[in-house]
């Protein structure tokens, strides 16, 4: 099954990577602090002199800073689109009679509206992704405080997933799941 989380992995690495070299960093700078490198002379002045950079450097420390800036807002953006692609999938079993198009969020419409009937369940978001030889249905549900997670696994297990490939007339649907619970309902800050 492909990655339906795409923000995720691309997080881990990025964490993992600056992490690394945050740790490099610290390690290098307490092995010169502690004389154990002997890369830097402890009695030499950080910068060479006190005079003001040339100009070209500020446009550089500019330009490094507004594309790290549309770094972070692009990462920022990558966290909003956790949604796979939804295609539309196309029941041809007679080209010359005409052709049967169904909308993928069509198809899970009641799936989802069934979901946030029972009980415990506060919402439900389904998304069927890749074409109909290979779909997968990404879940996410979100549970009232009370809400109980297995009891809601059986429930899809048992009940709500079979009808859904039956539905779609599907051999087999790879599904990932990713329960949430509601935050407490209490005092609101406005």
């Amino acid at each position: 099954m492909t990655d339906l989380n795409r923000p995720a992995r691309l997080n881990r690495t990025v964490l993992a990577l600056l992490g690394l070299l945050l740790l490099a960093a610290g390690g290098f700078a307490v092995a010169t602090h502690f004389g154990r490198l002997r890369v830097l002379d402890p009695a030499a002045t950080l910068v060479p002199g006190t005079a003001a950079p040339p100009t070209w450097v500020w446009y550089v420390t500019a330009a490094v800073a507004v594309l790290l800036g549309l770094l972070a807002l692009r990462w920022i953006l990558a966290q909003l689109t956790r949604r796979p692609p939804t295609r539309t999938w196309r029941f041809d079993t007679d080209p010359d009679r005409g052709r049967t198009e169904l909308a993928a969020d069509t198809a899970v419409a009641p799936f989802t509206e069934e979901l946030r009937a029972h009980p415990g369940v506060h919402q439900a978001r389904a998304t069927l992704a890749g074409a109909r030889e290979a779909p997968t249905l990404a879940l996410v549900i979100t549970l009232a405080q009370d809400g109980d997670p297995q009891e809601v696994r059986e429930h899809l297990a048992a009940e709500a997933l079979p009808r859904l490939q039956q539905a779609l007339d599907l051999e087999a649907l790879p599904v990932s799941v990713e329960f949430r619970f509601a935050a407490a309902t209490g005092r609101s800050l406005r």
